[in-house]
Parts: structure tokens; sequence; C-alpha cells
């Protein structure tokens, strides 16, 4: 059974090393995906009948995947793992996907979509801030071929990067949903990233703007959480963040206002996971990220606090539970789940995100 061969990651405090036959289930689901053109569902502003175009023509290096984000995090999910495990049995595989995506000519093609009229909002932020993502894996990433493929990138980082920081001035509230637009989530991976490309302009707007938006928050609704077709949630997303902003003895005090019932008893059972009842629907799916994307954002949270604080226990042995229903939905049965999942299974497993 699946989640019984997961178990022992499952358990692990610490996400890596990951072992590659384990890694080579997830690789095979991006690589299934990366370059499958449909089904498809594309956001696009059409200006004209020549906008009318298939996918691979819109959008050449990131089009497969059902849709552009998860095409975009499909190709850091082989990234990540390559630059993790370069000699595993899948790299060769790997490699030259990426290689046949991130061409200077593909890539110059995104930044003439992303830039074309009437798509100011495109995949703005959780597209961008995946994006941003891949690059940051490329950028540190020493090998003669990642170096290739973060400068062939680099325009399009550029481009996205120009995007955010444009929107977020403008930004006058927060987007508190369990979406793809909820802008906790998205603000904490372009925050990682501007830390490792050293774009201090970036960062410090988003620190600013992460304060500005979350700072003086206080009781979130935990038990509200989640909606029925979550796979974000807003109230960890947002302490997942301010992690990321504030040292640990600040940190600290603000969580005990923002989840001021957060148990102390060591029990998992203060956040029930989210169940999916039917797989093949591509909404009511997102459930099984949702139980992925708290286990990670459990462990970040807990990665933050000071040793002792009493609150410990119980994050990670929630984040536990969270990673056993989540990594043991990652199967691949069904491509509502398949296209995407295991980028969420690897971003936790690996750690990614966390100091």
């Amino acid at each position: 059974m699946l989640a019984e061969a997961l178990l022992p990651l499952v358990i692990a405090s610490a996400p890596s090393p990951v072992d590659p036959a384990f890694a080579e289930r997830f690789v095979r689901l991006a690589l299934a995906c990366v370059h499958q053109e449909y089904p498809n569902k594309i956001a696009h502003v059409m200006r004209g009948d020549a906008d009318a175009r298939p996918p691979r023509e819109l959008t050449p290096a990131f089009y497969g995947c059902y849709d552009w984000h998860s095409s975009v995090h499909g190709h850091w999910l082989l990234a990540r793992l390559l630059r993790l495990l370069p000699d595993a049995p899948f790299a060769a595989e790997a490699r030259r996907a990426l290689a046949r995506s991130l061409t200077a000519e593909n890539l110059a093609a995104e930044v003439l979509y992303l830039e074309g009229k009437g798509r100011v909002s495109f995949e703005r932020p959780y597209g961008l801030a995946w994006l941003l993502q891949l690059t940051a894996e490329l950028r540190e990433w020493d090998t003669p071929e990642a170096r290739a493929w973060a400068k062939a990138i680099a325009p399009l980082e550029r481009a996205s990067a120009a995007r955010l920081r444009d929107w977020l001035p403008k930004l006058t509230r927060p987007i508190r949903i369990g979406e793809h637009s909820q802008t906790a989530f998205g603000l904490g991976l372009v925050l990682d990233w501007a830390r490792v490309a050293g774009d201090r302009e970036s960062e410090a707007l988003v620190v600013a703007r992460s304060r500005d938006f979350y700072g003086a928050d206080h009781d979130c609704p935990l038990a509200y959480e989640p909606s029925g077709e979550d796979f974000l949630s807003p109230c960890l997303g947002e302490a997942d963040l301010m992690r990321r902003v504030m040292d640990p003895a600040e940190f600290a005090r603000w969580l005990s206002g923002f989840l001021p019932a957060l148990p102390r008893d060591g029990s998992p059972g203060w956040l029930e996971p989210g169940v999916v009842t039917d797989p093949t629907d591509p909404k009511l799916a997102h459930l099984d990220g949702l139980n992925l994307s708290r286990a990670w954002m459990l462990h970040g949270v807990a990665s933050a606090l000071p040793a002792g604080d009493p609150r410990l226990a119980s994050l990670r042995a929630a984040a536990a539970v969270h990673r056993e229903r989540g990594l043991g939905a990652v199967t691949g049965e069904h491509y509502e789940g398949g296209h995407w999942l295991g980028t969420f299974a690897v971003y936790l497993v690996t750690g990614r995100g966390l100091r």
C-alpha cells in the first residue's frame, strides 16, 4: 500500500536525503505532463481571431500539465529533484525534458505572451511566484546546463518580478482565500526567490507589504477551514509567510495572538485533514493538495519558533498526520490530481522553503 511505503518519510522530521526510487514516483508524474498539451485549461485573453491558437504556440515552454502554472511547477519539480539527485535513474530523461522546454526561443515567446495587452493579471500571483521558484532552483544548481537554463529564463524572471513589484504597492488588501490568488502563499515563494537572487528591492517590498497586510492580524478563524475547494490554508499560509518576515521571538508573540487556541498537549487532532470524496473532480481533488501544503506550512511554523516552545509538539504531530494523508493521495491514477500533486509532495519532502 502506498501510504505504508511512505511511512518512514512521513515520520521523519528531516525531509532529506530523498530516496531515488521514492523520488521517481513524482518525476514520472511531471514527465508525463510537461509536454502533454491536452486536456488544457488556458486563462487566455483574446483580442481578435489571431489569438485563437493552440497552447503550444501561445506559451511554448509551459503549455503542458493542463494549465500554465502547473507546467511551470512541473518543471520546478524536475529541476529540484535533478539538483538533489543528479545521478538518479530518471536523471537523463528529466534533463532532456528541461532542455526541450527551456530554450531561449521558447522563453522569449513566453515573455512576449506575458507582456501582451490585456494580460496584466496573468497568473498573478501564483503562477508568477512558481516561475520565480523555478529560477531560484536553477540559480542554486551550479552546473553548466543549469547556468544555461538560468540565462535563458532570465528575461522571463525579470518580467515576472517586475509584474509583481508593480502590483504589490497597488494592492490595498490581502487576498485571503485557499486557492491560487492567495497572497500569503505567493509572497512566501517570492520572498524565498528574492533572497536567493539577491533582489533587495523585491525582498524589501515583500517584507513591507507582508507586515502591512498581516502584522496586526489576530484570532484567525482556523475552525472555518477548509473551504470545499481549498488547496492552501489561509491561516497557516499567513503564518508560514510571517515566520519568514519576523525573527523567532517576534514571530512567537505574533503567533500567540494569531492562533491563540493552538494546543500545547502534543496532540494532532486540533487540525483534521481534508477528505476528497471524488478524486476525478479537479476542484474537489484540491483537498489532497491542502493536506500536503498544510504539512509543509506546519513544519515551517515549527521551524521558526524558539526551541522549547510548548506548541512545537502539536504542530509537528498535525504535520505528520497531514503528510501521511497527503502523500498517500499522490498516485497519478487521475490526471485531475496527477498533473500537479507531485509538485506539492516534492516541496514537502525536500524541505523547500525551510531555513
